[in-house]
């Protein structure tokens, strides 16, 4: 049977970090792992997460499933989070809310939930978009079509190109659109931008499906939330796939959601009959530790503010390394080739190189991005700016 299978291509992110793992370099810089690292190059354990953790381990008194609509208290915070207390959906119980393995899980979920309501048209995703994206929405039996959304050569939005493409989607078109921090350019649309985008979609009558996987590593909690809070507003359905990966630091313990909006609530209640449905023909339950985690900093005042403090310190050093790497470019380039890091947002950029300049980077300098030149800026720890944007100098040519 299983001789039939061919070989699976090696997945080239996967590839850079093997690569980079090999590299005997004492001086290599790994900016291809989208993880959020601190001054020292680690992934660091949150102080509130910690606290929280042992204040779980305490008091935990089963290890039963938590069934498969996941923690209540954890479904509610991350409701809140993402659409700020009292929003008119949340009172007219039009939303409904699944915890999920992680995100990726809650959009795979959100990808079946679509197909099995029939849905046969694309899914348009932004060009360029986080690489698992396509393969998610194929893998649920759905088809993707881009819509313009990013110059690569100039780091710059291509805003006016994105709303004509929107605005010739038959009515009824899902449209999966970035929450914040743009995965892998870190280009934002700015308010103004969520407006039309806003304008555009509820003329045409399309459906977003948010993929927010970083809310507060951009500018903050309440203004990341915003083109997602302004769509919930003005539309009547939307499907939003949350992560808490890096925002709480608990990547390895796979915690996410999926919340809908529906026209109304018996929609909502339906919906979420569909999606315990899917989750048990899946993964039957989903893991219970980091969710409960996030429940409980949610359910404690001291510790929220925490974990805030925390949050805000993590975007503050990004947004610093951004600036810092930027004066470096300008710096090396003696030009504002790559000004654009420094107004971009979270973890990501994509430098706009080409392939045999991201070759040069990894072979002659150990600097080590993903193959389409996006770097992690959270993988810089300060100390190492200035040979990376000399690096980068040296591989352009």
């Amino acid at each position: 049977m299983f001789q039939t299978l061919s070989p699976v291509p090696p997945d080239p992110l996967l590839g850079v970090t093997e690569a980079f793992r090999a590299d005997p370099s004492s001086s290599k810089v790994d900016l291809g792992v989208g993880v959020y690292r601190d001054a020292s190059g680690q992934t660091p354990v949150m102080a509130a997460v910690r606290a929280a953790e042992q204040k779980l381990l305490a008091k935990q008194s089963t290890k039963g499933y938590v069934g498969q609509a996941g923690n209540r208290q954890f479904a509610a915070a991350l409701e809140t989070l993402a659409l700020g207390a009292g929003h008119p959906a949340l009172v007219a119980k039009r939303v409904a809310t699944l915890q999920a393995p992680g995100g990726t899980g809650a959009l795979r979920l959100g990808a079946e939930l679509l197909a099995l309501s029939g849905y046969r048209g694309k899914v348009l995703v932004s060009d360029p978009t986080w690489a698992n994206h396509i393969p998610l929405m194929g893998g649920a039996g759905l088809q993707t079509a881009p819509y313009p959304y990013y110059d690569r050569s100039t780091g710059a939005l291509l805003v006016a190109r994105m709303l004509a493409a929107l605005d010739a989607a038959e009515p009824g078109t899902v449209v999966l659109l970035h929450g914040s921090c743009h995965n892998p350019t870190g280009a934002d649309l700015a308010e103004s931008d969520w407006r039309a985008v806003a304008d555009v979609m509820a003329q045409r009558r399309l459906v977003p499906f948010i993929d927010i996987a970083y809310q507060g590593l951009g500018r903050g909690l309440d203004q990341d939330a915003h083109g997602m809070r302004l769509l919930a507003e003005r539309l009547p359905e939307l499907v939003v796939a949350v992560s808490c990966s890096k925002n709480f630091g608990l990547y390895r313990e796979r915690v996410g959601a999926l919340t809908l909006i529906a026209e109304n609530s018996a929609a909502a209640t339906t919906s979420m009959g569909h999606l315990q449905s899917l989750a048990r023909r899946n993964y039957s339950m989903p893991p219970d530790h980091g969710a409960a985690i996030v429940a409980g900093i949610f359910a404690d005042e001291t510790l929220k503010a925490q974990w805030l403090a925390e949050l805000t310190a993590m975007r503050e050093r990004v947004m610093g390394l951004r600036r810092d790497l930027a004066a470096a470019l300008r710096r090396e380039f003696g030009g504002p080739r790559f000004d654009f890091v420094a107004g971009q947002n979270g973890m990501f950029s994509v430098l706009g190189l080409s392939p045999e300049a991201v070759q040069k980077l990894r072979n002659e300098h150990h600097v080590y991005t993903a193959p389409d030149s996006r770097v992690n800026i959270a993988g810089l720890t300060g100390g190492d700016i200035d040979a990376v944007a000399k690096a980068v100098r040296l591989a352009v040519g």
